[in-house]
């Protein structure tokens, strides 16, 4: 027997009572509960304010950097979904990274409040490099107080999202955009030299320059896709929309300004298309990372023209909030369909500098000028002390979500774009994206093919230490997860 929650039995009793006396008033005796249409989905979406104090430590760059102006707010966007028996909450977060402990405090308090299971809410990062340092990487640390506020902050946004629980229908959709996403992986011509930071060298390079000679082809593909999860009320008013696109971030930022990159501006230029910007409820706009571990916004068979501040992003944005409202121009909103959630711990192994690794660490980092290191080897020398600290296994939580035949993935990594491929096609749901940088943070997942290749994203550190075959094992657990909720369909 299905248990109807306790706000649903209060409202169903208050219904009765009132079609009972409606019954009454015009001499009818046919009126009762029963004939009632059932509430079927509910939805609600929130926004809560994560801007951080200024003289705050940035994320995204080798060296620290501090907040010494706004340019746009940062948030924790929220939406929540309720069929009756189950809730599903999603959390987008305006961070570089998001790490395990502050997803485990937000979720407790979640838990606590709403009675939302802490495996039904996923709680993400969007990855602009113009946010408080939550999760230190290089030489950015965290800034002070700001894991506890952050994660008060996000248990506020859903809790004014359950607040705003209203009955809705949803639908969901794919578009595409193939001029944002490059990817940023290059094989170069062979008299060329790749050296790393820690003295060998790799086959492929990172970011290779635009327009260089040396270019020969990228080391991977791209995934253009643009998908949509659109929510509204019953009587057509928007309510939020969820979209998910394969694409690192932008930038073209001026130094030590705080911004939520294109994801912030993507937000606000959904809700003007949809004509939403000044609704009661507010209307929500989201846009989460996909799988963009290489993936970036540069074109580099072409020369890159410069921009002033921002423009980047703007242009961005629009293209990608078009596309969006586009799609849900042609979607069949539904209001009848059922949720469902599955998250598990995977135990992974830690790539460990060796001794010899150390011994080579230590000498580079005592000969530095520092404290602050200038080249990359006084930096991924000073990486490897910092990661030896490190246990021999970490635990990362992988999750999937269930709406209708929709399934969503969330991986604590910066996901290569290989693997999202991988999970669409093999997923046994019809509709199918991958969010990235949720519930935590392990750093960047390539491929074991893109170990060999080395590269950046493969450079042992505290941003890339899992074991080499931890993209397969992820891989192969998100299918499980996939399996187990279509099982429970």
């Amino acid at each position: 027997m299905t248990r109807i929650p306790p706000d649903r039995l209060v409202s169903r009793r208050l219904l009765a009572a009132c079609l009972t006396l409606a019954s009454m008033l015009v001499g009818s005796s046919t009126i009762n509960a029963q004939d009632a249409e059932p509430v079927g989905l509910r939805a609600g979406a929130a926004t809560s304010n994560t801007t951080p104090a200024l003289g705050s430590s940035l994320n995204g760059n080798m060296r620290d950097q501090l907040a010494s102006n706004v340019h746009d707010e940062t948030h924790a966007r929220c939406l929540v979904l309720d069929d009756g028996t189950n809730r599903l909450a999603i959390v987008v977060v305006d961070l570089c990274m998001i790490p395990r402990e502050v997803v485990l405090d937000a979720k407790q308090q979640i838990e606590a409040a709403t009675g939302i299971p802490a495996d039904h809410v996923l709680i993400s990062a969007t990855h602009t490099h113009s946010a408080p340092t939550c999760a230190p990487v290089f030489q950015s640390d965290t800034v002070p107080g700001y894991p506890e506020f952050l994660a008060r902050r996000i248990s506020d946004g859903v809790r004014r999202a359950v607040n705003n629980l209203e009955p809705a229908e949803v639908a969901w959709g794919a578009g595409s955009n193939d001029r944002q996403v490059h990817n940023r992986r290059w094989h170069l011509k062979p008299e060329v030299t790749l050296t790393n930071p820690f003295g060998g060298t790799d086959k492929v390079r990172m970011n290779p320059g635009a327009a260089s000679p040396d270019l020969v082809k990228p080391a991977g593909p791209i995934d253009p896709e643009v998908w949509v999860l659109s929510a509204r009320s019953r009587d057509g008013r928007p309510i939020a929309l969820l979209a998910n696109y394969s694409l690192h971030y932008v930038g073209g930022t001026r130094g030590g300004e705080v911004s939520a990159d294109y994801f912030g501006m993507f937000a606000n230029r959904v809700a003007e298309l949809l004509d939403a910007d000044r609704l009661d409820p507010p209307f929500v706009g989201i846009m989460s990372n996909g799988t963009s571990g290489d993936i970036n916004n540069i074109n580099f068979r072409e020369p890159r023209a410069a921009r002033p501040p921002y423009e980047q992003m703007r242009l961005v944005a629009d293209e990608l909030a078009t596309e969006a409202v586009r799609v849900t121009q042609s979607l069949d909103y539904r209001s009848d369909l059922t949720l469902d959630a599955q998250t598990t711990q995977l135990q992974l192994g830690v790539r460990l500098p060796s001794s010899e690794d150390l011994e080579r660490a230590r000498a580079i980092v005592e000969a530095a000028e520092g404290p602050i290191m200038t080249t990359l080897e006084q930096i991924y020398a000073r990486e490897s002390i910092l990661l030896s600290e490190y246990p021999e296994t970490v635990p990362a939580t992988i999750q999937a979500l269930r709406i209708g035949d929709l399934s969503i993935a969330a991986i604590p990594c910066e996901v290569f774009v290989e693997i999202g491929l991988q999970l669409k096609q093999e997923s046994p749901f019809p509709s199918t994206f991958t969010v990235s940088l949720a519930n935590g943070y392990n750093g960047y997942l390539p491929t074991a093919s893109h170990h060999e290749l080395g590269g950046y994203e493969t450079w042992r550190a505290r941003s890339s230490y899992l074991e080499v075959d931890a993209a397969s094992k992820i891989t192969q657990e998100v299918l499980d997860l996939f399996s187990t909720l279509k099982s429970r369909e």
